[in-house]
């Protein structure tokens, strides 16, 4: 791994707007999300854990039918509840 800091709360939404927003693939994503999971020696609050491990996956078939296992409106619903769980 690069020296690059590990990314923060605003930077982790950003990856959920991208998605969302069709600025940023679903590989491309869960790609990210994996090199800062998998990557040891790392702290992270409980929120910035719980999005993290959304987008690690994110990428994940439903099944040989095609389609995702998590589809738009389940990621949408997940940005919407990291910013409800933000604000609190």
């Amino acid at each position: 791994m690069d020296a690059a800091p590990q990314p923060t709360l605003d930077e982790i939404e950003g990856r959920f707007v991208g998605l969302v927003g069709g600025r940023l693939s679903r590989d491309e994503v869960d790609r990210w999300a994996a090199r800062w999971v998998m990557q040891d020696g790392l702290g992270w609050d409980d929120l910035s854990w719980w999005a993290l491990n959304l987008l690690y996956g994110i990428d994940l078939p439903a099944g040989a039918g095609g389609g995702y296992l998590h589809d738009d409106d389940q990621v949408q619903l997940w940005l919407a509840e990291l910013r409800k769980r933000r604000a609190a």
